[in-house]
């Protein structure tokens, strides 16, 4: 049935209390820019550029923050920092009205970097909460969650500064801060697995092991997609504007945040997502023409519901990916990245597409970020081509290419750290992340010799993990691999890059 993943997934612990909880907890946050914005045109009396500077300063401050509170949170765990930047923020809030215009502009960036992680942290503990084979349809309903935040928080924001004025507006912001904090404290959602090392194990994988060219790819393009929508929200209200239907600005844009919560739920039902890069050139390629039904709202609405329905999914995916990439000791830092890569894109997609809207018209608006979204998918092209042909599309690095022509997994366990990483015991299964639950042949496979037999009784099975043949000797004949290797059970190099997190995402 279509909503059986969804009702498996809500099932498991913690996911539902989880999701209500992030999804209010980023209403402040959503609130937040338009908020700023406002008391800097209103309450200080200031231009728009003024209001965008303040709002630019915010979001350096969280793009560098993001990933330095991601990691601190693999380090230290998750309520110390929830304390720091949950008090940090509300202090921003109540002190940021008092402060004339050149001393909230550093402040602003100071509150940024120190902004509540509640986005990260929230796809952080759907990794450890979800099984890979309900992670998609766990990231598919927070990606839906984040579009009802989105929806309210800056309608809330305005009704708040309109009728009570934008200082009354930061102070109810802190207060929701506050609350968000509080409630995600309260809840304390793990951020690792139960299978999988605890943050007071003090595991450090080295960046190298897992900032790879596929990681650095997800990023580029989940940058890509949120400069397109927020392009894309800029040119919506300039086309109807020029053609003199902007009261119909905000039903356009509830149907398109509309068309992408039906399409982030069909995607959430799929067995296996798509390649992040799949999904998110087809919706650059489809945002170009939509500035051709500019003469009437309701073409324009037919027009994004392609593009539009593409949205949810293209960030489901890249949360997924990411979530399959990185080990479990840097996921935090990872997920800051990814957030960091959704500010960004936003930040740039608004000037972008008001530069082309200025110099060319409304259509162009649509067509610019069109433009540089297929530029980005084109860029980061060659890094999907490098990838491994597999059963699993987010195995692609994780088990390199065979040089045996004899045998599709060359690599001795005994020999090659790659491969003992790559195939843990059957009581390690963190490395799995980066190929989901299945080996390169797409079957199960035990690491362990069989307990009834000594390793040497089979001179085909003894000491060989599962799909491998047994090593041969110089003279050619069989002979039994090592069973303290093979097992995979033999210790490994920390040095050793483990292939689960072979590339890591942000915020």
């Amino acid at each position: 049935m279509l909503l059986t993943p969804y009702r498996e997934t809500l099932a498991l612990p913690k996911i539902t209390s989880l999701l209500i909880v992030a999804t209010l907890a980023r209403v402040p946050i959503a609130a937040g820019t338009v908020v700023l914005t406002l008391h800097v045109v209103q309450g200080l009396g200031m231009k728009y550029v003024a209001a965008g500077l303040v709002g630019a300063a915010s979001t350096i401050g969280g793009s560098i923050g993001a990933p330095v509170i991601g990691r601190l949170i693999d380090r230290w765990g998750l309520r110390p920092l929830l304390l720091l930047t949950t008090v940090a923020e509300v202090v921003f809030w109540i002190v940021a009205p008092t402060l004339p215009y050149a001393a909230l502009l550093p402040v602003a960036a100071v509150g940024g970097f120190l902004a509540l992680p509640a986005f990260s942290v929230a796809r952080q503990a759907i990794a450890a909460l979800s099984p890979e084979s309900h992670r998609l349809p766990a990231f598919a309903l927070d990606s839906m969650t984040t579009e009802l935040s989105f929806m309210a928080g800056p309608a809330l924001g305005v009704l708040i500064v309109t009728t009570a004025g934008s200082h009354a507006a930061m102070i109810a912001l802190a207060v929701g801060i506050l609350l968000a904090g509080a409630g995600l404290w309260l809840l304390n959602p793990p951020v690792r697995a139960a299978h999988e090392a605890p943050v007071s194990s003090g595991e450090r994988p080295p960046r190298r092991s897992w900032l790879k060219p596929r990681f650095v790819a997800v990023l580029a393009v989940t940058m890509a997609a949120t400069l397109v929508l927020s392009g894309t929200d800029v040119a919506v209200v300039a086309t109807l504007r020029a053609s003199g239907e902007v009261e119909w600005a905000g039903l356009v844009l509830s149907l398109w945040a509309f068309f992408s919560l039906v399409g982030g739920f069909l995607y959430g039902t799929v067995r296996r997502g798509l390649p992040t890069l799949v999904i998110f050139a087809p919706m650059a390629v489809l945002t170009i023409p939509v500035g051709l039904g500019g003469d009437h709202w309701w073409l324009l609405a037919l027009l994004l519901i392609p593009a539009g329905a593409l949205c949810a999914p293209t960030i489901t995916a890249s949360s997924d990916a990411i979530s399959r990439m990185i080990p479990a000791a840097a996921r935090g830092e990872a997920m800051g990245m990814h957030n960091s890569a959704l500010t960004v894109g936003v930040a740039l997609g608004a000037p972008l597409a008001g530069l082309a809207i200025d110099h060319r018209g409304p259509a162009w608006g649509f067509a610019a970020v069109g433009a540089v979204g297929v530029l980005v998918a084109l860029l980061v092209l060659p890094a999907e081509f490098r990838r491994r042909p597999s059963t699993d599309p987010m195995s692609s690095e994780a088990h390199p290419p065979s040089t045996d022509p004899m045998s599709s997994e060359a690599h001795s366990p005994s020999t090659d750290p790659v491969w003992s990483e790559a195939h843990p015991s059957s009581t390690d299964l963190v490395s799995f992340e980066a190929s989901g639950d299945r080996s390169p042949c797409g079957d199960l496979v035990s690491f362990e010799a069989p307990a009834d037999r000594p390793p040497s009784a089979d001179p085909v099975s003894s000491g060989v993990s599962g799909d491998r043949p047994p090593a041969a000797d110089p003279t050619g004949s069989m002979a039994p691999a090592d069973p303290a290797s093979s097992s995979g059970s033999a210790p490994v190099s920390g040095s050793v890059p483990v292939p689960g997190g072979l590339s890591a995402g942000s915020a």
